[in-house]
């Protein structure tokens, strides 16, 4: 069994953060700071490298994805990311801005079930009793914004089948058999279920699972009444469904599988059965390419804060401390 949501992996393709952190470099090189609570105070360079290092620390743990995942997808703590996006804010004034939006909470019970996940997973930091969301934070939240209803669509506290299976199906369709290899497969039809009933995938229309091909029978060898010869011309190498030959005939389906039967006997015509497949719907697609993005932006600060830290140990090595960590 495979899955999407797989361990970060050390890449080259570090697309937003690797030229930042290039520029940094040089800022930190040429910098000569008075003292070094110069850097801890105001220096930016600092801060987003410490923020950097704290999120390697996180992301090393193998299940960050699915971690990640499970604590997005609760409507409360994306209105607390969302707003410590715009502003520091302390528990009491995190409290207050849920009771504008009619969520009643204790101060305990939000930070044990809100901020403290954020903080976890390293969307959220604090300093000074006060949170805000980390530039990593409001990636994310930017990215969710192209899916509002994020936090409603999937379950939470899950393994995060739902989201394996979305991403897997972007490539395309799936049959039931291929998705058990990708998932539990004692979980595939409970996570089908949850799926079609968030409208996120679809199976065809069509109940016509049994197709219809031409065989490599020469037909000449064969005479055809007028009826057979119009049915067996439509059936394709490729196959087609008994329904779709009566569109195709104008034909009753009574007397399309009359003649099949006929063509069968001359094995002119073979039957197969096409498993059913299951395919995303617009939305789905849409949410699957916010939960690819997002696993993207994951490995992309996972680079980068491994190439702080090496840069780090370096520098370490070289007897040389940088202005950024003075």
């Amino acid at each position: 069994m495979i899955t999407v949501l797989s361990p970060i992996r050390k890449t080259e393709n570090n697309r937003d953060l690797s030229e930042t952190l290039k520029s940094l470099e040089k800022k930190c090189q040429s910098c000569a700071p008075i003292t070094p609570l110069e850097c801890i105070n105001r220096c930016q360079v600092y801060k987003i490298k410490n923020e950097l290092l704290r999120l390697g620390e996180a992301m090393n743990n193998p299940d960050y994805i699915r971690e990640l995942f499970n604590v997005l997808k609760n409507g409360t703590r994306l209105r607390i990311l969302q707003a410590t996006v715009n502003g520091r804010y302390s528990v009491s004034q995190l409290q207050q801005e849920l009771k504008k939006a009619g969520h009643s909470h204790s101060q305990d019970t939000l930070f044990k079930e809100y901020l403290r996940p954020l903080l976890i997973v390293g969307l959220a930091s604090e300093t000074q009793d006060k949170y805000y969301a980390t530039r990593f934070g409001t990636r994310v939240i930017a990215n969710l914004g192209c899916f509002p209803q994020f936090a409603e669509k999937l379950p939470a506290h899950t393994e995060c089948y739902e989201e394996t299976l979305l991403q897997s199906m972007i490539s395309g369709s799936k049959t039931f058999k291929e998705i058990e290899a990708l998932i539990e497969p004692k979980t595939v039809s409970r996570t089908l279920k949850r799926l079609r009933s968030a409208g996120l995938i679809k199976t065809p229309k069509t109940r016509d699972y049994v197709f219809f091909f031409k065989s490599k029978r020469d037909p000449t060898k064969d005479t055809f009444t007028v009826t057979e010869r119009k049915i067996y011309d439509i059936v394709t190498f490729e196959g087609i469904s008994a329904g779709a030959l009566a569109d195709k005939t104008g034909f009753a389906m009574r007397i399309v599988y009359k003649y099949l039967r006929g063509l069968k006997g001359k094995k002119l015509v073979f039957t197969r059965k096409t498993p059913k497949t299951y395919h995303l719907t617009c939305k789905g697609t849409k949410l699957a390419l916010v939960l690819q993005e997002l696993e993207r932006i994951v490995e992309d600060t996972w680079n980068s804060s491994q190439q702080v830290t090496q840069n780090r140990e370096v520098a370490t090595n070289h007897g040389v401390v940088p202005n950024a960590f003075s």
